[in-house]
């Protein structure tokens, strides 16, 4: 609250000339008074009414124009003639009674005097100073009672509660006392108890040096038995040896009989081969290379490409087409591993993408025995990956600048023509790509109901 400024001229009745002033500070109370009732009476004021400090506040309701143009409106009032005069219009209206007998120069008895004093300052009847001046002593007054009131209640709290402290204290003394008593018989009992333990662990000492006696004497008795028992061990090792040396030599004199009978037999077989090899230059019968169902005319399963079963009736998405593709010769599947993972399972973190497609991939080769690589983009690696490839599954990761399109694309180039080699990927130009290296691109949703059914 900023106070109001003491001495200031106050112009008073306009027709008479005559000037009334404060020579000290409104009293606080008549001050927040003063500063509510003019924030009341703002509001029934044009802009065009109102000084220009106060026009920015126009739209305030009155109690936040109270709290932050308090200041504002009080120097206006004070300065401003006119706007004082038209406050006090609507004061007039709100407080016809007070501002009437104000002005009868007969102030009411019963009213508050904080209203008449605020009423007054606005209004500035004759004898307003008196009236502001005394309602600040009476106001003194009443607060200095009130607070010599409230210090003889706070003097008469301050003496019972230094009474109850001292008979806390009181209390609290004759406790400590029964505590201290207690303790010191606790302490005393210890002791005793001390004296009894320390009797108790010299014996204890005496016994341990007994049975340490004991323990060295049993050691030495075992060491002697161990030395016995070396040395036994020592005798049977030796005559261990040497029936393995007669069973050795038993066992050389078998095989030296064998092999003369071996040597006899062997004998033999050389000469009915050798008589078959001179039957044979004799015939001069030319290599046969073929079988005599070579000669059919059919289509072995070797000779069938990954063109030939997509000619079959098969649709696109059966997984029996991924099982006959599997099933050629020396087949080779290379996986597009995050796109058939972000196709089947994209809302798991890439880690267990990885484990979930790489588990189901290892049943598959173990089914099929075909030749498995897994191909993931590198680029979004964080770190190295720390993966223990399955059994049966190559795993490889594109280096940096390489995207696993570009690898699955150099995989399928590096095959050599005529391998049945089987990509899964949903991508475009990595099937296209592939299709021109002779592969046979299959879409992922393919490998992912293939995987479900493992």
């Amino acid at each position: 609250m900023v106070e109001q400024p003491a001495g200031g001229a106050e112009p008073a009745d306009e027709a008479d000339g005559v000037a009334e002033s404060l020579d000290r500070p409104l009293p606080e109370g008549v001050r927040r008074k003063v500063v509510a009732l003019v924030s009341d009476a703002f509001g029934g004021l044009t802009v065009g009414e109102l000084p220009a400090q106060l026009r920015q506040y126009a739209r305030f309701t009155p109690t936040r124009r109270a709290r932050f143009a308090g200041n504002a409106m009080a120097a206006a009032l004070e300065s401003d003639p006119a706007f004082r005069r038209r406050v006090g219009e609507r004061v007039g209206r709100s407080h016809p009674e007070l501002a009437e007998a104000l002005t009868s120069g007969a102030p009411p008895a019963a009213a508050d005097p904080v209203d008449v004093a605020a009423v007054a300052y606005v209004l500035r009847p004759d004898g307003w100073v008196k009236l502001v001046a005394a309602v600040g002593e009476e106001v003194q007054r009443a607060d200095a009672e009130r607070a010599d009131e409230e210090s003889r209640r706070e003097l008469a709290r301050l003496r019972e509660e230094l009474a109850q402290a001292r008979e806390r204290t009181r209390a609290e003394t004759e406790g400590l006392r029964t505590e201290l008593d207690t303790r010191r018989k606790e302490a005393e009992s210890l002791q005793r108890k001390l004296r009894s333990a320390l009797s108790e662990v010299k014996r204890g000492e005496a016994a341990l040096r007994k049975e340490t006696a004991r323990a060295d004497a049993a050691r030495a008795a075992a060491a002697a038995q161990v030395s016995a028992a070396e040395s036994e061990s020592r005798r049977l090792k030796a005559r261990l040896a040497e029936a393995e040396a007669a069973v050795e030599a038993s066992r050389r004199a078998a095989r030296e009989g064998r092999s003369v009978e071996d040597m006899r037999l062997r004998l033999l077989l050389d000469t009915v081969l050798d008589a078959a090899q001179g039957l044979r230059r004799e015939l001069a019968l030319p290599p046969s290379s073929i079988r005599p169902a070579d000669g059919v005319d059919a289509v072995e399963p070797g000779r069938m490409s990954p063109k030939d079963i997509a000619a079959r009736a098969l649709s696109e998405t059966d997984p029996a087409l991924l099982d006959q593709l599997l099933a050629l010769p020396q087949a080779h599947l290379i996986v597009d591993g995050y796109n058939v993972t972000k196709t089947g399972y994209p809302q798991m973190p890439l880690e267990k993408q990885r484990l979930r497609l790489l588990g189901g991939l290892s049943v598959l080769a173990a089914r099929t025995g075909a030749e498995m690589t897994c191909v993931f983009d590198g680029a979004e690696l964080a770190a190295p990956v720390l993966l223990a490839p399955p059994r049966g599954v190559r795993v490889l990761f594109s280096k940096a600048g390489v995207t696993a399109d570009e690898l699955i694309r150099q995989l399928a180039r590096a095959e050599p023509p005529g391998r049945p080699v089987v990509v899964v990927s949903t991508d475009r130009e990595v099937a296209d790509g592939v299709a021109k290296a002779g592969a046979r691109p299959v879409a992922s949703a393919l490998l992912l109901k293939r995987l479900s059914r493992v």
